[in-house]
């Protein structure tokens, strides 16, 4: 009898065993079936400042999708509208609202995080200690960049240093423009300088001359894996309240972590920091733009931080996400 007991004991655990190996095969071959019945290809058009966070989107969720392939190109706000009103894109990237005119057309978009836009510097700019004592106002940056009214970094900090400000403002049409320009209480017409097409381009331009003020995308001032500003670059610290006093309240540029954490808790003015947006042409029925854009909203934010982005919080991204 004990021998009977043992051998049906043994016999039942054999079945048990080959059922959960059938049931782990089957659940397997679901996920790769799931995967694998994902595919095509997609374009991604737009805003500079998003293009760092979407190509690494891009590369997760083709990891996860196989024969999916996705293109990302930067070339400002502006041309991904263009891009997709003309379905030539078939998703935007925008570092700004969608204006009414681009809806009415059909533009459908979805915040999917925040960042912010920061007046940038040389870092052996001649008064930068000055600076990061008094900061700088909207007032101030009004001037420079609007009325002219402020030519020398002097006339800046309150000293008599004579060194001409060279002002670098983008060419093309970007959401980091209209953000900068609403600071500053001005219109993007408004704003003088010498014109620059792109993030990197007015980046690279401040780095290489000591006297000049440009302004540029969080990611673009701070590299997403030292944490740091980039060497030769340095953010220029915003005097929130214009009392001529940097507080330390308003010093958050210490490291990346630091600013991201000051505009997630709105203790960034806003603007400059605002919402970043994917957007189609009308309510997307493409099954993978749709799937792309849902991923974005919930896993791939676990890499909006680790990018350099402020991530959203839960139920706003499910607000979003039920746009669907």
């Amino acid at each position: 009898m004990k021998l009977k007991y043992f051998q049906t004991i043994v016999i039942s655990a054999v079945l048990v065993s080959v059922l959960l190996s059938q049931v782990g095969c089957t659940k397997e071959k679901q996920s790769e079936n799931a995967n694998k019945e994902l595919k095509g290809e997609l374009a991604i058009s737009g805003a500079f400042v998003l293009y760092p966070l979407v190509v690494k989107w891009a590369e997760e969720f083709q990891k996860l999708n196989p024969n999916v392939i996705i293109d990302v190109t930067a070339g400002g706000t502006g041309k991904g509208v263009t891009d997709v009103l003309s379905e030539t894109a078939d998703i935007g990237m925008a570092g700004r609202d969608l204006n009414e005119s681009e809806i009415k057309q059909g533009a459908f978009g979805v915040a999917i995080g925040k960042d912010a836009v920061l007046a940038t510097g040389n870092s052996q700019n001649p008064v930068i200690q000055e600076i990061f004592k008094k900061g700088i106002s909207a007032e101030i940056f009004n001037k420079i960049y609007v009325t002219k009214e402020i030519t020398t970094w002097g006339q800046v900090v309150g000293n008599q240093n004579d060194s001409p400000i060279e002002v670098y403002k983008r060419s093309d049409a970007g959401g980091v423009t209209e953000s900068w320009a609403k600071f500053l209480k001005a219109d993007q017409d408004d704003l003088k300088g010498i014109g620059i097409f792109g993030d990197p381009a007015v980046a690279e331009a401040v780095k290489k001359s000591v006297n000049g003020v440009g302004f540029n995308n969080t990611l673009y001032v701070y590299d997403s894996q030292t944490r740091l500003p980039y060497p030769g670059l340095t953010p220029i610290p915003y005097d929130v309240n214009g009392n001529g006093i940097l507080e330390s309240s308003e010093n958050v540029y210490q490291n990346l972590d630091s600013l991201i954490n000051a505009i997630k808790y709105d203790r960034f003015p806003t603007p400059p920091s605002r919402m970043l947006y994917l957007f189609t042409k009308n309510k997307p029925t493409n099954p993978l733009a749709i799937a792309f854009l849902k991923w974005c909203l919930t896993d791939g934010q676990k890499y909006c931080n680790e990018a350099g982005y402020v991530n959203l919080e839960k139920s706003f991204l499910e607000k979003e996400n039920s746009k669907f």
